[in-house]
């Protein structure tokens, strides 16, 4: 890997960089919208939590334990295949062949989940399968991330990463509505399906597996294909981890600033996902949260996220992306240990709500972090490294949260797992240079 040289290098290619269209961004957005159907309907509010966690499966201590080993397995193969897959597209100019591959996938693994019957035999299945589908998400994300820097500028990138993760909020909004109204609420939902044989949940997988599917044609469509890098050659797979160990020993070097936001960024975020990933199973699990309540907290809470990213973009770009970060890792860490201390759902209406108001920003913000760090034709490198370091860790939330909750025997404690997370990420992020909004390449 070539390590980029310092953003000032480039203030003509700032200059000369075209803004993306309109239709360009809406295009980009709707990948984000589409994608709510996995994170939000089957990792978060409707087929885990309401499903795979229940008591067909063995009940939600002993089936959050196993969802929380899966997908801390996951995260190692992304820290395995990231480099390769990552270094590999960078080099060959195809981010948005790739995009749509790894998209495909990960709804073929979403529409896979047709098969996990209401029996302890098959939890296991449903938690692979959804674990797999968080690893081809990432590399999906990879792409889907630098693509960000095709159809912005310095002075806008904030605003239009936060308008991403906005639409991907609100894009769940809609999906778990259709969801719940259609299949899930009704005892008879469209097309004659009932609740037998689990099979309101089973369709819902094939609804969100079309889902992605659909919204993801128009990224394809609207933003050509970045060109190759030809000063990057092409690498075979072991290589790849050797380029890789090369870069970070000269970020150390040349940009430890950046070396710096990577590991701590690495840690955070794997903070942020596991809010995403047990937040539902807590609410059911351990603040008695019906079905139905669940529902209604999940459009509750993607408005307040949308309305958080919508935020963080705007003050991304006057005050820079460090301060929201920060910002948003202390609302956090009050908000999850409030909760672990208080009882009902009261309280986990006031911040739960808290929790998803600040994890938008700190989303939107550590991508757009990397987006000012990345100069002209180096994007994809970058963001492979960055998805590189990110799932590094990725392992650590979830084990975290499980083996609180194996030590301890209540699912409340794992509550307290992803708040040390938290905290070591901010701890790590406190010593980190901003970028300087003035200067950045992008």
């Amino acid at each position: 890997m070539t390590i980029p040289p310092p953003a000032e290098a480039f203030p003509a290619a700032e200059k000369s960089k075209r803004p993306g269209t309109t239709w360009q961004i809406v295009a980009w957005s709707l990948w984000d919208w589409g994608g709510a159907a996995f994170n939000a309907v089957m990792t978060t509010f409707i087929f885990t939590a309401l499903y795979l966690t229940g008591d067909a499966f063995g009940g939600p201590d002993r089936a959050s334990a196993v969802l929380g080993l899966t997908t801390a397995l996951g995260g190692v193969a992304i820290a395995l295949l990231a480099p390769v897959t990552g270094q590999r597209t960078d080099h060959s100019g195809r981010r948005k062949l790739w995009l749509g591959i790894n998209t495909l996938i990960v709804a073929l693994l979403t529409g896979a989940c047709f098969f996990v019957q209401p029996h302890e035999s098959y939890l296991l299945l449903g938690c692979l399968l959804i674990a797999a589908g968080h690893v081809f998400f990432e590399i999906a994300g990879v792409n889907y991330n630098a693509m960000l820097l095709q159809i912005s500028t310095k002075s806008t990138i904030g605003k239009i990463s936060g308008f991403g993760w906005a639409a991907g909020y609100l894009g769940g909004i809609v999906a778990l509505l259709f969801v719940y109204f259609a299949l899930v609420k009704p005892d008879v939902g469209i097309f004659g399906i009932t609740s037998a044989d689990g099979m309101t949940y089973r369709a819902v997988a094939v609804f969100s597996a079309l889902w992605i599917i659909v919204f993801a044609i128009p990224v394809m469509f609207a933003i050509p294909e970045a060109p190759r890098n030809p000063n990057m050659p092409k690498i075979g797979f072991f290589r790849a981890y050797l380029e890789l160990w090369h870069t970070i020993v000269r970020l150390g070097r040349t940009s430890r600033h950046t070396l710096f936001f990577l590991i701590a960024s690495a840690v955070f975020r794997d903070g942020l996902a596991a809010i995403f990933t047990f937040g539902a199973l807590i609410a059911v699990g351990t603040f008695g949260f019906k079905p139905g309540d669940v529902l209604i907290f999940a459009i509750a809470g993607n408005v307040v996220a949308a309305i958080g990213a919508l935020s963080a973009g705007f003050f991304d770009d006057k005050v820079g992306p460090k301060a929201v970060i920060v910002t948003s890792l202390v609302g956090l860490i009050v908000s999850a240990t409030a909760l672990f201390f208080l009882e009902g759902k009261t309280a986990f209406w006031i911040f739960g709500l808290l929790l998803t108001l600040f994890v938008g920003p700190a989303q939107s913000s550590a991508r757009t972090f990397i987006g000012r760090l990345a100069p002209e034709g180096q994007e994809g490198e970058l963001f492979g490294l960055y998805a590189t370091t990110g799932r590094a860790v990725s392992f650590l939330a979830p084990a975290l949260f499980t083996l609180f909750i194996t030590q301890f025997g209540s699912q409340r404690w794992g509550i307290l797992g992803i708040v040390v997370v938290l905290v070591i990420g901010l701890a790590l992020l406190l010593p980190v240079k901003k970028p300087e909004l003035h200067t950045a390449g992008r």
